[in-house]
Order: structure tokens, then sequence, then C-alpha cells
């Protein structure tokens, strides 16, 4: 449980880590951003589909695994309904001074929307602890992790711009990690529970960041002009992944 626990406070606390770099600095490029995000996708690809799909196909059987990423999938797209895109909500990272008068609570709804994805962000690296396996759970929280500090890099900047103060968005950005500390408990405990739904659950949490990377996390990084280092990115994110994951194993 200690091992549980101090992995929810990483994922959930690397957005915090992200925050402070956002916090502590005034402009931060895309291209930077971009590669750290595309290596960040590689790594939640790795960590998605041998820390979760693959074991879900093992313990149980291959078409669970299916209708587990499918739902997976459908249940991201639902929320995308009621809340904005990454790569269309309009916020940038060098964006500033905004004139529109919906434009702050347009970034309020921004960032809820990044809180409401970390919650099946969180139950995803919650689930990976179902198989017994640590070291591929502690594999799956590293890359969603990863993937938290640009992420919390990203939201600091547009709320500045609107006028709200540096230490209230840095509380606001911390809020949205710790949606992600409480989804990794509820997924460690609900796996605890009944195994039954094990191989379902952690299909499904696989299915959730497979979503998350190609509708949010790929898109955003090549639509700033750096498509070809940030497809390098992520080839380098996947690599690195499975090296710690042979190496873990």
């Amino acid at each position: 449980m200690e091992i549980v626990l101090l992995t929810a406070l990483g994922v959930g606390g690397a957005t915090v880590v992200g925050a402070i770099i956002g916090f502590l600095t005034q402009k931060i490029s895309h291209k930077f951003s971009d590669y750290v995000l595309g290596f960040a996708a590689g790594v939640m690809l790795s960590a998605s589909v041998i820390g979760l799909i693959m074991p879900s196909v093992e313990i149980g059987n291959v078409y669970v695994a299916i209708i587990g990423v499918i739902v997976g999938a459908v249940v991201l797209n639902l929320i995308d309904l009621f809340t904005p895109h990454l790569h269309n909500s309009g916020v940038g990272l060098e964006e500033s001074h905004p004139k529109e008068n919906n434009r702050y609570s347009k970034i309020l709804l921004f960032v809820l929307a990044i809180a409401i994805h970390n919650f099946p962000e969180g139950i995803a690296a919650g689930v990976g602890f179902g198989t017994g396996d640590n070291a591929s759970a502690i594999t799956i929280a590293i890359g969603i992790a990863l993937q938290n500090i640009p992420e919390g890099m990203i939201i600091i900047a547009p709320m500045v711009a609107v006028g709200i103060s540096k230490k209230k968005a840095l509380v606001i950005a911390s809020l949205t990690g710790l949606i992600e500390v409480v989804g990794t408990l509820i997924g460690y405990f609900a796996v605890s529970i009944s195994t039954a739904i094990l191989p379902f659950a952690l299909a499904f949490a696989g299915g959730t960041m497979l979503y998350i990377i190609s509708d949010e996390m790929i898109p955003e990084t090549h639509s700033h002009g750096n498509e070809r280092g940030s497809t390098y990115a992520i080839i380098i994110g996947f690599c690195v992944m499975l090296l710690i994951d042979v190496l873990l194993g």
C-alpha cells in the first residue's frame, strides 16, 4: 500500500512540478513543449500497451481486452463532448493579454478539462498494481507523470494572462494533480476488491491512455511546425520506456 500511495503522490506531484516550472518561467517555447510532450506520448504509448493492454489479454482474453480498450476510448470521447480539447482550446504557452470577455471562463473550463482527464489517468496508474507486477505498474506511472509535467507547464501562463495571480494559478494547477492522486487510489482499491474486473479495468485504462495520446497529445505536438522532431521524440520515449520495462522486469 505504501508504494501505491507514493506512486499516487508522484503522479499527481508531476503536475505540480510542471506548474512550478511554468510559474518560474515567463515564456516556454512551443518547440520545447512539443518535444517534451512528444517524449511523454511515446512513454505513455509503451506503458499502455505493455503495462496495461497485454496483461489484460494474458489475465483474461483478447475479447475482454478489445472491449475494455474501446469502452475506455468512448468514455474519454464522451468527456470531450463537454470539455475543450488541448489542441483546439485556443490556449497557448506564449499567449498573453487576451481581449475577449469570455476568455477568463474559457481558460478555467480548459483547466477543468485537464482535471477531468487526470482522473482516468490516475485510475490507469492505480489498476496497474492489480497485476501484482509493481515494476510494470511503476513504469505506467512514470509514463503518466512525464506527461503531467508539460501539462502543468501549459496551464499556468493562460491563467496568469487573464489576471489570476501566479500563486492562485499554482494552487489551481496543483488541485488538478490532486484529482490524479484520488483516481490512482480508486483504481487500486477497485481491482483489489474484485480481481474479476481486473482484465477489463486494465484494458479500459489502456484505452483511455491511447485516446489521450492520439486525440490530445500528438495533435498538440504537431500543430506548431515541430512535427518531425516531435515524431522522433515519441519514438525515443517509446524505446526508453521499453528499455525500462525490460530492465525492471
